[in-house]
C-alpha cells in the first residue's frame, strides 16, 4: 500500500509541476494587467505541437526545435498583448475574458489546420528506462519536467524580487497610473509580462508532451487545470498559483488511484469550488478588504 501512494505522489508531483507552470502564467499576467488569460492553455499546446513539427518535420535538432518554438509561441504572446489586449484597455472584466477565449479559440483553429486531428508524441530527453525508487518507478523523463519547473519558478521568483524589469511589473500591478507617473513604461511590462508567461507556457508543453502526448485541442482541459490551481492557491499571489499546482496534481493522482480514475477531474473541481466558497481569495492569497 505505501508503495502504491508513493507511485501516485511521484506521479501527482509531475502533474502539478505541468500545472504550476500554467497556473504561474495565468497569475503573472493577472497581476500586470487585471487579465484572465483563457488563452495560456494554448501556449502550451503551440510550444509541445511546434517543436514536434519543427523535429519530426523538417529534421531540426530537439534542442532547435525547441528553442524555435519558444520563440515562436513568445511572439504569439506578444502579439496578443499588443493587438488584442492594449486597445481593449479600460474595457471591463467580462470583456476582455471573451477576447481571451476568442484568441483561444482562433489559436485552436490554426492549429487544426496546420496539423490536424492527430495525436502527436515526442521523443523523451534522457531515454525511456524507468528508475526505481523502491517498488516504484519513476521515468527520467518525470524529472526533466520536475527539475524544469523548478528551474523555471526560481527564475521568476528571483525576476520578481531581485531584477528592474520585475519589480516595475509589480508596480504596475499594483498602480499603473502612479507607474506611468515615476516613469515606468507601462506598455513595455505588460509586453514583458506577457511574454514571460507564453514563455512559461511553451516550456511546460515541451516538457511533457513525451509523456502525455499532445493534439491540437490539448491545451483546453490544460488551461482549465492551471486556471483552477491559480485560483486554488491564490490568483494574486504567483508563488501560491504554483502551490495550487502542485495541490490539485497531488489531489487529482491520489484520487485517481485510491477512489476511481472516473472521478480525477470531478474532484479536483469539487475542491475548487469548496475553497471558492469558503475562501474565495485562495489557500494562499490574502482577502481583500475595502473602505466603504
Amino acid at each position: 500500500m505505501f508503495d502504491q501512494i508513493l507511485q501516485f505522489i511521484l506521479t501527482g508531483i509531475t502533474v502539478g509541476a505541468t500545472y504550476a507552470l500554467v497556473a504561474l502564467g495565468f497569475a503573472i499576467i493577472y497581476n500586470a494587467s487585471d487579465v484572465v488569460n483563457f488563452s495560456q492553455g494554448e501556449f502550451v499546446m503551440l510550444g509541445a505541437m511546434s517543436t514536434i513539427a519543427l523535429s519530426a518535420g523538417n529534421g531540426l535538432p530537439l534542442w532547435l526545435a525547441a528553442a524555435c518554438s519558444v520563440a515562436m509561441v513568445i511572439c504569439v504572446g506578444l502579439m496578443l498583448q499588443r493587438f488584442a489586449i492594449a486597445p481593449a484597455r479600460g474595457a471591463s472584466v467580462v470583456t476582455t475574458i471573451i477576447i481571451t477565449i476568442g484568441a483561444s479559440i482562433f489559436l485552436r483553429g490554426l492549429a487544426l489546420l496546420l496539423w490536424g486531428k492527430d495525436i502527436f508524441g515526442m521523443p523523451h530527453f534522457s531515454g525511456e528506462v524507468p528508475l526505481r525508487i523502491g517498488e516504484a518507478t519513476l521515468l527520467p523523463q518525470n524529472l526533466w519536467v520536475m527539475g524544469g519547473a523548478s528551474v523555471l519558478v526560481l527564475g521568476v521568483h528571483y525576476f520578481f524580487n531581485h531584477t528592474t524589469h520585475g519589480k516595475a511589473i509589480l508596480a504596475c500591478s499594483c498602480n499603473r497610473t502612479a507607474a506611468h507617473l515615476v516613469g515606468i513604461n507601462v506598455g513595455m511590462m505588460m509586453l514583458i509580462a506577457y511574454g514571460l508567461s507564453a514563455l512559461l507556457g511553451s516550456l511546460a508543453g515541451i516538457l511533457v508532451a513525451p509523456i502525455t502526448f499532445t493534439s491540437y485541442d490539448a491545451g483546453v482541459m490544460l488551461g482549465l487545470k492551471g486556471f483552477s490551481a491559480a485560483i486554488l492557491g491564490g490568483m494574486g499571489n504567483p508563488m501560491g498559483a504554483v502551490a495550487g499546482g502542485l495541490l490539485l496534481g497531488l489531489i487529482e493522482s491520489l484520487a485517481a488511484g485510491l477512489i476511481s480514475s472516473g472521478y480525477k477531474d470531478a474532484i479536483g473541481f469539487v475542491i475548487l469550488l469548496l475553497v471558492l466558497f469558503f475562501r474565495p481569495s485562495g489557500l494562499f492569497g490574502k482577502a481583500s478588504a475595502e473602505r466603504v
